[in-house]
């Protein structure tokens, strides 16, 4: 019994991971790379790709967001590479990106445009003042817990005593 609940553990892992490879690929079938895919207004966004094949040295880009830019040689053989600033009073949302290059090569996707970044520390609760109060009662909680996992290991019978 107890192989058969594994088995169809298993069974439906498998499945599972079988069906989304579909999906996985063609969410990659893009032959555009837009790095990051989620940016945030002021930030660089860096476009590639190498769809207009290893003899093109030049493309153009135009982004709704961040408008005309040039595509030159990237890194590897075959590879443009261009880059665009999201300007600061871009609002969130998906907005297009389109790569030309010659001879008649049109490639179109999208990224996301997210809110701002947060400027200035985040309140992680570690060195900031006024949490006195909140870090002994952590530490009273956690002095609790390790005196509780003591006592319990202190007091469980040994596999001697059971039999």
């Amino acid at each position: 019994m107890r192989n058969t609940h594994v088995g169809v553990g298993i069974g439906l892992t498998v499945g599972a991971l079988v069906l989304s490879v579909p999906a996985a690929h063609a969410a990659d079938d893009s032959e555009i790379r837009i790095r990051p895919g989620n940016a945030s207004p002021g930030s660089t966004v860096t476009v590639s790709t190498t769809a207009c094949g290893p003899e093109v040295t030049y493309g153009k880009g135009t982004s709704e967001a961040g408008g005309a830019f040039h595509l030159f040689e990237g890194d590897g053989e075959g590879v443009l590479t261009g880059r665009f600033k999201v300007p600061e009073e871009t609002g969130p949302g998906t907005h297009a990106v389109t790569v030309k290059c010659p001879p008649r090569i049109k490639l179109t996707d999208t990224h996301e445009i997210t809110g701002h970044s947060p400027h200035g520390a985040i309140d992680a609760g570690i060195g900031a003042d006024g949490k006195g109060t909140q870090f002994a009662l952590g530490g009273v909680l956690l002095a609790g817990a390790a005196a509780g996992g003591v006592v319990r290991m202190r007091r469980r019978p040994s596999v001697a005593d059971r039999t």
